[in-house]
């Protein structure tokens, strides 16, 4: 009966934000969280293997390189938490350096029932690892974890891939100072975040020449047909990649390629779409290493420890939460 309920909550919660953010002139959009629907999440984790799309190999890569250095950064005893841990591959390298130490609990919190399953399966035969799998928002999981946290117990949150690059920049620091609000001293995040490259090669690994990152931005039109009884044709939608310089941003957006309307019945919302308007749905910001050490400031961390990946550059940062 409680999962029924939290379901019917997020039927009415993804209703009325597709009802607001499609009603919103002149630039209508959706909200790039309800991309990562089942059939979101199996498209995206085949976008992290394309030859384009270097960001998750060199996510991986920092943490293969550099996890038992950011393991010794870590308090034994401590607690860890991942706030969109998706398949929990590249987790391992960091889990697999902290259990060699001692024994670990790992909170998983995924919107998505089936990541938190792919997780567990990557995961679930670690030694001296305990998985609690937490189906949810980022904030809503990490509430529930530190209402778990034993008192005196330290806590290490993964903020991996690159996810910070979704927000505004403000909604980044709004986003950052949330997570410092529920964090006790000797806490820590493990930010990841895509670095400032050249264009063309941004470009390149949002609009892939197979067109799985157009599939996965055209699920988000799907899913809403899907879950709220709406009629978008997906043949009439194009997927459009384009960078934005003053933001340093990759902005995805779904082109209507003809003069088109849509009912969203139980979002109780009708649109009429000319021929060349987009929705935007996904926003990838990027970042310089002296940019995320002056947000964790701001949001109350001290940035402790950074590692580069000079492949791709990319970037894993260790804010702390400073004791008293």
């Amino acid at each position: 009966m409680f999962a029924q309920a939290l379901d019917t909550q997020a039927a009415l919660e993804f209703a009325a934000d597709v009802r607001h953010y499609l009603s919103k002139t002149p630039q209508r959009e959706l909200h790039s969280k309800y991309l990562y629907d089942d059939v979101g999440t199996a498209l995206f984790e085949v976008i992290t293997l394309l030859p384009e799309y270097g960001l998750t190999r060199a996510d991986e890569r920092v943490l293969r390189r550099y996890a038992p250095e950011i393991a010794k950064q870590v308090q034994s005893g401590t607690i860890v938490a991942e706030l969109g841990s998706g398949s929990g591959r590249k987790t391992r390298w960091i889990l697999e350096a902290l259990t060699r130490r001692d024994a670990i609990v790992y909170y998983p919190i995924d919107v998505s029932a089936a990541a938190l399953h792919a997780c567990r399966n990557e995961l679930g035969t670690m030694d001296s690892l305990e998985i609690v799998e937490i189906q949810g928002s980022y904030t809503e999981g990490l509430k529930q974890v530190v209402a778990r946290r034993a008192p005196g117990e330290r806590l290490l949150v993964l903020f991996l891939g690159s996810t910070i690059g979704n927000f505004e920049r403000g909604a980044a620091n709004y986003f950052l100072r949330q997570v410092r609000a529920l964090l006790s001293p000797g806490d820590a995040l493990l930010l990841g975040a895509d670095l400032v490259k050249p264009i063309p090669q941004l470009l390149a690994a949002y609009d892939d020449p197979i067109g799985v990152t157009a599939a996965f931005n055209l699920n988000l039109l799907a899913r809403i047909n899907r879950e709220l009884d709406a009629d978008f044709h997906l043949p009439n939608f194009r997927h459009e990649a384009r960078y934005n310089p003053a933001e340093r941003r990759i902005e995805m957006h779904l082109q209507s390629i003809v003069a088109q309307e849509v009912t969203i019945r139980r979002a109780n919302l009708h649109v009429s779409l000319h021929a060349g308007e987009t929705i935007w749905t996904e926003s990838s910001h990027k970042y310089d290493p002296v940019e995320i050490g002056e947000m964790a400031r701001k949001a109350g961390f001290l940035c402790e420890r950074q590692w580069i990946d000079q492949e791709w550059p990319f970037a894993e940062s260790l804010l702390r939460v400073e004791a008293r």
